[in-house]
């Protein structure tokens, strides 16, 4: 049997307060950020369901209706829309209500995404399923999701997305020790172990867990005993490396570019690659990033008399 073809299910945490994004996200959850005219929780969704990945469950909290309500008809913009022969922009519209069936369970505190997986756990059943994190967008063909569950249907056991990182950056994430040699860029390999945000000289490598994993329900029994570890939080990490014990995970290096728009310099690096990607956008950006480049865009004071660089301030 196709092992991959039974997953159909994906669990996105959207829990979080987005308190780098603040005050924007004090009354708009981060997920609704835009990127051009989508909110950044639609190219998730878009990626699962072109991964063949038709049941989403999100894994929400306070002030998270909005994303709710996005993915919902709205009858009255429609009638709107259609009567004024609008056609274009009712597709738009309807698109994302059209992309999966959509579920919802809360996580009423923020105990961590091993405690958000966990809640899943009733919607899930005891199928593998998929979860994806919100704060990572992929611009990759295939995509990303569906680069691992490629390699789940050639294994049937729990695979983890991972990307290189600077060494002074391996503090952020998730980090897993590898066999002596093994390069997950090649192909898939098995993950001996993971450590929470580690020290960069205690750190067991250089690949960091990034936000997509395709998980056997074992997971869920783990999560069950598992106790708050970095930050107080549940972690799925330490979920993660009990798998490793078991020698039932793998991690790959998927290709394609990633952006973590869970940061502001995240979003705008995604903003501006997205846009230059529009051919009806990418003319004009084009010709305004040229001119930002050639500009003086030190401060005013640092310009000198006047604003100008070497400026006299004379009129």
């Amino acid at each position: 049997m196709d092992a991959a073809a039974e997953v159909r299910k994906v669990v996105i945490p959207v829990a979080g307060l987005g308190t780098r994004f603040l005050p924007a996200t004090k009354s708009l959850p981060k997920e609704m950020l835009p990127l051009l005219t989508k909110p950044t929780i639609q190219y998730i969704v878009e990626e699962a369901a072109a991964s063949g990945l038709d049941d989403v469950l999100f894994v929400t909290g306070r002030l998270k209706r909005a994303i709710e309500d996005h993915f919902d008809l709205l009858p009255s913009m429609e009638v709107h829309l259609a009567s004024r022969g609008r056609e274009d922009l009712l597709q738009r519209v309807r698109e994302p209500a059209a992309l999966a069936s959509f579920h919802y369970v809360r996580q009423p505190s923020p105990l961590g995404l091993g405690d958000a997986v966990l809640r899943a756990r009733h919607h899930v059943g005891r199928a593998p399923f998929a979860v994806m994190l919100a704060d990572d967008v992929y611009v990759a063909d295939p995509p990303a999701i569906a680069q691992l569950l490629r390699a789940y249907r050639e294994a049937a056991r729990s695979v983890v997305a991972v990307t290189r990182v600077p060494r002074d950056e391996v503090g952020r994430y998730g980090v897993v020790a590898l066999p002596p040699g093994a390069d997950p860029a090649l192909g898939r390999v098995a993950a001996l172990a993971f450590v929470e945000k580690p020290r960069p000289e205690a750190a067991p490598s250089e690949w960091a867990v990034v936000g997509r994993y395709v998980l056997e329900p074992e997971i869920f029994e783990i999560l069950e005993r598992t106790g708050p570890g970095a930050g107080g939080e549940v972690q799925l990490t330490d979920a993660l490396n009990e798998l490793a014990r078991r020698g039932r995970v793998d991690v790959l290096a998927v290709s394609g570019e990633r952006y973590d728009v869970g940061e502001p310099i995240g979003f705008v690096e995604a903003t501006v690659a997205l846009a230059l990607s529009d051919p009806e956008l990418a003319p004009r950006l084009g010709r305004f990033l040229k001119g930002l480049l050639s500009a003086d865009l030190r401060p005013a004071a640092a310009r000198g008399p006047g604003g100008s660089a070497g400026g006299t301030g004379c009129a």
